[in-house]
């Protein structure tokens, strides 16, 4: 099977010219003209690779990079190459600091796209096999077969529980507030006066804590969030 890259952009003439040559030198493209139909495509048919333009008719390319890695696992792990025709460094800088794997100012060479979608492809394979098992003192979170345990003992969380607690592991040290929590998990506005975090918080503390009443994993950030600690059982 071809490896499938999606490119969001909104100029047709300059996607028709990348989907041909990219076609000739073996990848599928899909096609999407605004951010909601690419975001759209990629949940349902995750691809290999996402070329995103800056500048979208109806959202920032920047905003529509960070969505991506709010995602659940394995959607917010998909290399993203941002392309622009904006010349400031600070979009650069912006666009790699929210998770951008590359960035390739416009007008460019089709062959410097191709070299620099292959060397980017190269990397996720290499960062799977070393990192398919997180280990935070005790507890041990597998990736790839979704499966959470302590001292060797699994434990049993839903689907979402474990999107939760591997959103919460992927940005360990860092206070979380709910609003970011439920984006990371869900790909989704939070609604107004929603608390439903709190409950899923509760139950992966009773499957994970030891004492879930004075939890030492998920620490909770008065007025603030949550936070899950980078070292445990020190």
């Amino acid at each position: 099977m071809l490896p499938r890259i999606l490119m969001i952009e909104d100029d047709e003439r300059l996607a028709g010219m990348v989907v041909t040559y990219l076609g000739q030198n073996g990848y599928a493209v899909a096609h999407a003209t605004t951010a909601a139909a690419g975001l759209a495509e990629l949940k349902a048919n995750p691809p290999a690779l996402v070329l995103l333009d800056l500048m979208l008719p109806d959202a920032d390319g920047l905003e529509v990079c960070r969505r991506i890695r709010a995602l659940g696992a394995p959607l917010a792990s998909v290399p993203i190459v941002m392309l622009t025709a904006k010349g400031d460094p600070l979009d650069r800088v912006v666009g790699l600091e929210l998770g951008a794997d590359d960035y390739l100012p416009k007008p460019f060479e089709p062959r410097e796209l191709l070299a620099r979608l292959r060397a980017v492809l190269r990397r996720p394979q290499l960062a799977e096999a070393e990192t398919s098992v997180r280990q935070f003192g005790r507890l041990a979170i597998d990736t790839g077969a979704r499966r959470v345990s302590i001292d060797g003992q699994a434990r049993s969380l839903t689907s979402y529980q474990f999107d939760l607690l591997l959103a919460l592991a992927e940005r360990a040290g860092r206070v979380l507030s709910r609003e970011h929590l439920i984006d990371a998990v869900k790909g989704e506005s939070l609604e107004p006066f929603d608390r439903s975090i709190d409950v899923h918080i509760g139950r992966l503390r009773q499957a994970i804590e030891d004492d879930p009443k004075q939890p030492k994993r998920i620490i909770t950030v008065r007025g603030a969030g949550y936070v899950f600690a980078k070292v445990q059982d020190a």
